[in-house]
């Protein structure tokens, strides 16, 4: 999904919160960030 790719890559360079994700993209947004290591607040997850 387009949405999806464009909020996950907002939210990892500090343009957009998770919070201001549409409701409807919200769970696969979440999913995304993680699949890709980082949590909601776009920063790297510990190893």
């Amino acid at each position: 999904m387009a949405l999806v790719d464009l909020y996950v890559c907002l939210i990892i360079n500090d343009r957009r919160t998770i919070d201001q994700v549409p409701s409807t993209i919200k769970e696969d947004v979440i999913a995304e960030l993680a699949a890709l290591g980082f949590g909601t607040d776009g920063k790297p997850l510990a190893a």
